[in-house]
């Protein structure tokens, strides 16, 4: 059986992903995702209402017109996880496809809002709900299966496609997590199996984005203990306390929850995407916040809060807000600049429990944010955060566990890819032989 894998978007970028791999006339397709920089640097871009050509051509989501040289029907869109740079390009190009959209609850559940905010296209392509450890057929010969994975967000898998010539592991996103604070363990007992089952794995797909950091990448249990520490620390602070993190990230959400009550404050999720993210999880019964926990998206529901705050003293509450990367249109942005009823006074603490995406225009807006911030005379505690990537000794493990014939680096540009290149090739092995370079609109053709 022919299998060839299409690089179709995340090999020359962190972003807009999207990997096509076919295996005979079966084709399935990983991830559909929007590269969120090259929409920020334009100024009030409005996605939803753009096609998908001007978007291509901005460098917002994957060309996807590699796809003509495959010569196969596309028999399932996998999006591994809810983030915008693996599902926010779903709404443009899944009708081009017959073929379902296929993922665990939560990012389907994603998926569909963003489908119900699109308006330039209508997408009517079947959304199948399937959960880490369940299978499905692709074709007649192939079959389709989610391993549950940790990362910055709830319900990732890695999805396998299983052929007769070998698995494909489709292993974007994921950190080795063995205590996490929500979520089950990442299942690396049946990464393992699959390793050693029938032909092996044939080609293992890797995010390589901290490959070329020492060690292994820390629990989000290991920052839960620091965000713990830090919000003690201020316990007896009678001012405003604000903090912001990931709106996705609903491990991370929970635990400021959790502190904020301990030190005697209220806390109030604001902001669309916070909104979005923590009353999905809460809906579909993920996690089990507060009954009187308020989540407030609309402008006007924010400013009301954030006068409600003032009026009873700040003291009482620690607003949770979006903004940690310093978009423009986020809460804390607009804090910064005194464009809400939420006055920032000196010795006030803001706390981001995320780091800075390294990227020059989100390097560049948190800077900005942060210099805002310190003008009003806030203090800044930074980093209180772990990444959703395997370090240098993950991806050793992960090699171990599956001992692929072939190696695709994925999720960085080429410069990106060379320290995972240096540590694939201290375990035998070889570019241009079984690592496999490439960029963006290329087919590998594994096996004729």
């Amino acid at each position: 059986m022919e299998i060839e894998i299409a690089t179709i978007g995340g090999y020359e970028e962190v972003g807009r992903q999207m990997t096509a791999v076919r295996a005979g006339d079966d084709i399935v397709i990983f991830d559909m995702g929007l590269n969120l920089s090259q929409v920020l640097i334009h100024d009030n871009v409005e996605t939803e209402k753009m096609h998908s050509l001007d978007l291509i051509d901005m460098g917002a989501i994957p060309d996807d017109r590699v796809m003509s040289e495959l010569e196969g029907d596309v028999q399932a869109i996998v999006p591994t996880h809810g983030h915008l740079d693996h599902i926010g390009a779903i709404s443009k190009l899944a009708h081009r496809y017959d073929a379902p959209v296929v993922a665990t609850p939560f990012t389907i559940e994603l998926v569909k809002q963003q489908l119900q905010g699109e308006s330039k296209f209508n997408v009517e392509n079947d959304l199948q709900k399937m959960s880490a450890g369940e299978t499905m057929s692709i074709g007649e010969r192939c079959e389709l299966e989610f391993v549950h994975v940790t990362h910055s967000i709830i319900d990732a898998i890695n999805p396998v496609l299983h052929t007769p010539e070998g698995a494909v592991v489709y292993g974007l996103d994921k950190r080795m997590d063995h205590s996490p604070v929500v979520e089950d363990p990442i299942d690396m007992e049946r990464f393992r199996e699959i390793g050693r089952e029938g032909e092996g794995v044939l080609c293992y797909i890797e995010d390589c984005t901290n490959a070329g950091r020492k060690g292994r990448t820390p629990s989000e249990s290991v920052a839960r203990r620091h965000l713990k520490d830090v919000m003690t620390s201020v316990e007896d602070y009678d001012g405003g306390i604000v903090a912001t993190t990931f709106s996705s990230h609903i491990s991370r959400v929970t635990s400021l929850v959790e502190f904020a009550k301990d030190i005697g404050r209220q806390p109030v999720l604001l902001g669309r995407s916070m909104e979005k993210y923590s009353g999905t999880a809460e809906r579909l019964n993920y996690v089990d916040f507060p009954d009187d926990l308020g989540m407030y998206g609309h402008r006007k529901s924010v400013d009301r809060t954030f006068k409600r705050i003032m009026k009873e003293g700040k003291e009482k509450y620690l607003p949770i807000v979006t903004g940690h990367q310093g978009e423009p249109r986020a809460m804390l942005t607009r804090m910064g600049r005194g464009e809400t009823p939420y006055e920032l006074d000196d010795g006030d603490k803001v706390i981001f429990s995320a780091r800075v995406i390294p990227e020059p225009t989100n390097e560049g807006q948190r800077y900005q944010s942060e210099r805002l911030l310190k003008m009003q005379g806030a203090r800044i505690y930074d980093d209180i955060h772990v990444s959703g990537h395997l370090r240098e000794e993950g991806h050793y493990q992960m090699l171990d566990a599956l001992q692929p014939k072939h190696l695709i680096p994925a999720h960085q540009d080429l410069k990106g890819f060379a320290p995972y290149v240096n540590l694939a090739s201290g375990m035998g092995y070889e570019v241009g032989r079984d690592i496999h370079l490439t960029q963006n609109g290329n087919v590998i053709q594994l096996v004729e």
